[in-house]
């Protein structure tokens, strides 16, 4: 009689069920716990309920998620020389750690050092892994796997294929945000993934490179493996806007990391209400770096010499600090380069310092309650007003913008007149609550509150579509990160701003980082290959000089350009065609087209009963297709793009170029098909 063969599908599919067992009971463990005998006060109690909380929430089994996605049979134990009984030691490699009741683990969480060769190991270097294993899964289910035999040469794949469980994984469609790419990272993404707190990292990467994903899930790597420190530091993600963050923010979460920020630039430099809009070339000039020494000037200018002597009055005596004595202690003030705010709250202890030292040589013994009770006094409190008065930095960049003098005065060398008349205000402005402050001039009075006080720093901040920051923005984000470190984000021939970023290492002097390292991502997973070939046209006119995306997607993926005719808004109707043909297939589906154009698309999908979502709105398996503003399309994927009118995308930029880089953008949102409408002629540049 033989013995059945194990099916390994089964085998593997009942450890799945284990680990889900164990994880529940990891998360039954943690709300069981009783922490009334262990808390000294209410204080502690909250922080420690808050705690819990959290690690439940963390703990969380995800039904549609898969919790492991690999395995590593490792010929010995990982960092060892053939130990006693570690042949053959096995780990499956998941998003989180899951360990039995006796605590020994059933998934290996993926940033943890014995996952790497997961995404390293190759046939030239397998990294001591006997065997890989990838499975696949239909929803949460387990329903395929593929082994790689990377210790064995005749057995491994051949080099440049591609695994087929990698590929579908890749190319699965999608509903909803932005999912995590943790089973797909590639070995050039896992280099920078795993790279160091302490540098800073500047990612280059073209559509469909995964370079948001590359900085979310270092983020994720960095929380792991520096939890303490970033607990108490703190790390904030910066998008672009609200739709984009909306769109990647479950992506931290599935990796059971919950406590990172989310932010936009806009939001980091509230410090007003923004409810006005710059022209372009003022928004340039407000935007140059060369604006921060005009405002640096413009405030230490309201500190005076002192002219006359403070005398203190104290009983019986009176003590005199001459206006000279003062005037040296200013100045040394002024040499220490400290922030005016820390340098004015100096000044007053200064002052009763010089003032106890002439008690002292009067024979009497002051101590440091009397050095504070003589800084309070009125005539140094006097003085101080006199010499290093209050700024508030909102009203002095409300100065700088609407009197001509006091800019000239202060950007003398710095701004040409022509640069000054152009960011002065028309007319007048009451005060700072009545002005109608753009974001640029927000970023302005962030820049003038930091030279007040200082601005908190964090442990990490991720910066995505970098490209399009001023260098004054750049500046604002580097402020939150002066003690930490930061990955930036972007594609240089994205950049869609008039003051787009022209050189990273350019925007990595303005972030104040200027010793981090570029790295470049060029192999494409996410655009089909005759999608970015199509798109690359663009790049000599927009980003000369720029490595073009090769992709490496086995499946050439849909693409067609159609030219359609019309009146009216022209070839609404077989626009709304299109995406009812590619709504028959599964997945998302984006209509991007000039914002223009946006109003009369949107009437024309309601007419024909065909329901739309924002940017930003989830897709649901009831409302698959998303309206897109081309200004809005950055960032963003769907499985199949609809790209209405290309030139009417380009000239709905102030210049060529930036409506080039507009279109470049809209383009390559697409992971599965694209089709182009067309009634007018196509950019030139497309060939």
């Amino acid at each position: 009689m033989s013995t059945p063969v194990e099916d390994p599908l089964a085998r593997e599919r009942s450890h799945l069920s284990a680990s889900r067992s164990a994880l529940r009971a990891m998360r039954q463990d943690v709300e069981s716990l009783d922490i009334r005998d262990v808390t000294a006060n209410w204080v502690n109690a909250e922080v420690l309920a808050r705690q819990i909380d959290e690690r439940i929430k963390a703990l969380a089994d995800l039904s549609d998620t898969p919790l492991f996605f690999g395995r590593l049979d490792y010929l010995h134990a990982p960092g060892s020389e053939r130990a006693e009984g570690a042949e053959g030691e096995r780990f499956y490699i998941g998003r989180r750690h899951v360990h039995d009741g006796e605590g020994d683990p059933m998934v290996i969480d993926w940033r943890a050092p014995v996952s790497q060769p997961f995404y390293r190991a190759s046939r030239k270097d397998p990294m001591d892994v006997g065997l890989r294993r990838r499975f696949g899964y239909t929803g949460g289910d387990l329903t395929a796997y593929e082994d790689e035999r990377l210790s064995d040469p005749a057995d491994a794949p051949e080099s440049g294929t591609t695994s087929k469980l990698l590929q579908r994984e890749i190319e699965r469609p999608r509903v909803g945000p932005m999912r995590d790419i943790v089973a797909t990272i590639q070995p050039e993404q896992d280099e920078i993934v795993r790279s160091g707190l302490g540098g800073t990292v500047c990612v280059q990467g073209g559509p469909g490179t995964g370079k948001t994903a590359v900085g979310l899930h270092r983020v994720a790597y960095l929380l792991y493996a520096h939890r303490e420190r970033l607990a108490r530091t703190g790390t904030l993600v910066i998008g672009p806007n609200r739709s984009f963050l909306h769109y990647i923010e479950q992506v931290l979460p599935a990796l059971g990391e919950l406590s990172v920020q989310q932010a936009t630039v806009d939001d980091l430099v509230a410090h007003v209400e923004v409810r006005g809009t710059d022209e372009a070339a003022a928004a340039v000039v407000k935007g140059d770096a060369r604006m921060a020494e005009v405002l640096r000037r413009a405030l230490y200018a309201q500190v005076t010499m002192p002219a006359e002597p403070v005398v203190v009055v104290r009983g019986s005596r009176r003590w005199r600090v001459p206006a000279y004595e003062l005037e040296k202690i200013v100045r040394e003030l002024l040499a220490r380069d400290m922030r005016y705010g820390a340098a004015r709250e100096a000044l007053p202890q200064r002052i009763a310092h010089a003032v106890l030292v002439q008690m002292e040589r009067a024979g009497e013994a002051p101590d440091d309650r009397v050095q504070d009770a003589v800084a309070r006094n009125s005539a140094v409190k006097a003085a101080v007003k006199g010499v290093w008065p209050v700024v508030e930095p909102a009203k002095l960049v409300l100065r700088l913008l609407t009197d001509a003098d006091f800019l000239a005065e202060h950007a003398g060398g710095i701004l040409d007149e022509d640069e000054q008349k152009t960011i002065l205000w028309a007319r007048p402005v009451r005060s700072v609550k009545s002005a109608k402050w753009s974001p640029a001039d927000a970023v302005l009075i962030d820049e003038a509150n930091d030279l007040v006080q200082r601005t908190h720093s964090l442990g990490h901040v991720v910066l995505d579509e970098a490209q399009d920051l001023s260098p004054m923005q750049y500046r604002a984000v580097g402020r939150r990160c002066t003690t930490g470190s930061a990955t930036v984000l972007g594609d240089l021939a994205q950049g869609t701003t008039p003051w787009a970023t022209r050189s990273w290492d350019e925007a990595l002097g303005h972030l104040g980082k200027s010793e981090g390292v570029v790295e470049e991502l060029t192999a494409g997973f996410r655009v089909p290959t005759d999608v970015i070939a199509y798109a690359s046209r663009l790049l000599p006119h927009i980003a000369p000089g720029l490595t073009p995306v090769a992709s490496v997607r086995e499946n050439p993926g849909f693409f067609e350009v159609r030219t359609v005719a019309g009146a009216g808004v022209a070839g609404a109707g077989e626009v709304v065609a299109a995406c009812e043909e590619l709504l028959r297939n599964e997945g998302s589906v984006g209509l991007i087209a000039a914002d223009a154009r946006v109003p009369a698309l949107a009437e024309e999908l309601a007419a024909e009963g065909i329901g739309c979502l924002a940017p930003g709105e989830e897709t649901t398996v009831e409302t698959r297709l998303t309206l897109v503003p081309a200004s809005l399309a950055k960032g963003l994927e769907y499985d199949y793009v609809v790209l209405d009118e290309p030139q009417a995308v380009v000239d709905g930029e102030p210049d060529e170029r930036t409506g080039l880089r507009r279109l470049y953008v809209s383009l390559t949102r697409a992971v599965s098909g694209l089709i182009v409408t067309h009634t007018a002629p196509l950019p030139r540049q497309l060939g």
